[in-house]
């Protein structure tokens, strides 16, 4: 990042602070887009969807109809009156967010976790990171693909931990969309942050980072993870795919901590750069060159 600012000409050095954040809110935001193109061109990943996620997507279509059908014209109707036009939105966008609540509190923590581990594992594997996953589960090396290289964990192994106080949070957060043109973008953004600090949880506990070293990661990027949670909850929110987007969203987060990793790996003296050598005398001189 520094050496993008650094390019920047001498009359605009002074926005070289807000040209970063722009830059890495904008590189943050993309991952859970590449998540999709990146998931999509691994086809080892789609009997994790169609095995284990694909009955849930069907029941969480059916909790989206009872919604729609029993929850939207009355609160459609209520928000009418203080709304006016953007009535309609806002009241999508509040059933859309009152389904993901249920099925938060009844599918995700306990049926979706451990397959998104496999698709943020099976990513690093992928990108050439199979020692950070070794140490913790049981892999198969002579497996075709990264994904059937997975075996069982030997740890711990938690994409996102699961907790009834997240719930809360996300159904605290619901009436924001009851204010008038700021409500509905206030609640995706803040909801978007919360679950942006979890983007990396599996990296940090691959790492073998203590709680505090992951609160001071987390506070280190907490302007990157807002952005990156801001995108992939608008995914959460569509309809029928948004288990689909929880998978890609997770591709799009191991890229990132890939990215991250490889970064941390590379050594002081990078290729291209000429090592500094300390200053040697020379050799003496020597009348007879044989």
């Amino acid at each position: 990042m520094a050496s993008e600012t650094r390019h920047l000409p001498p009359p605009l050095r002074s926005l070289e602070r807000p040209y970063s954040y722009v830059v890495r809110g904008f590189v943050a935001a993309s991952y859970p887009i590449r998540g999709i193109y990146y998931f999509l061109r691994h086809p080892a990943f789609y009997p994790l969807f169609l095995s284990r996620l694909l009955p849930l997507s069907i029941i969480s279509i059916l909790v989206y109809m009872i919604l729609f059908v029993f929850t939207f014209l009355p609160q459609f109707a209520f928000l009418a009156i203080f709304h006016g036009r953007a009535a309609w939105f806002n009241a999508v966008v509040l059933v859309l967010g009152e389904g993901l609540v249920i099925i938060q509190a009844l599918f995700e923590g306990f049926f979706v976790d451990e397959c998104r581990v496999d698709i943020f594992d099976a990513t690093l594997i992928y990108e050439d990171l199979e020692s950070l996953v070794a140490p913790h589960r049981l892999l198969f090396p002579d497996a075709p693909n990264p994904v059937k290289k997975l075996g069982k964990p030997t740890s711990a192994a938690v994409y996102q931990p699961w907790s009834l106080i997240q719930v809360i949070e996300l159904t605290l957060c619901l009436p924001l969309n009851l204010i008038p043109y700021v409500g509905t973008p206030a609640f995706i953004i803040i909801t978007g942050a919360r679950l942006g600090t979890f983007a990396h949880y599996r990296w940090f506990e691959l790492r073998g980072l203590t709680k505090k070293e992951r609160k001071r990661a987390i506070r280190q990027r907490s302007w990157d993870y807002t952005w990156f949670g801001t995108v992939a909850m608008i995914l959460n929110l569509i309809p029928v795919l948004s288990f689909f987007f929880l998978l890609t969203s997770t591709a799009g987060s191991s890229l990132w901590a890939a990215r991250l990793e490889h970064q941390t790996r590379i050594p002081p003296d990078a290729p291209g750069q000429i090592p500094e050598r300390a200053d040697e005398p020379p050799p003496p001189y020597e009348d007879n060159p044989v």
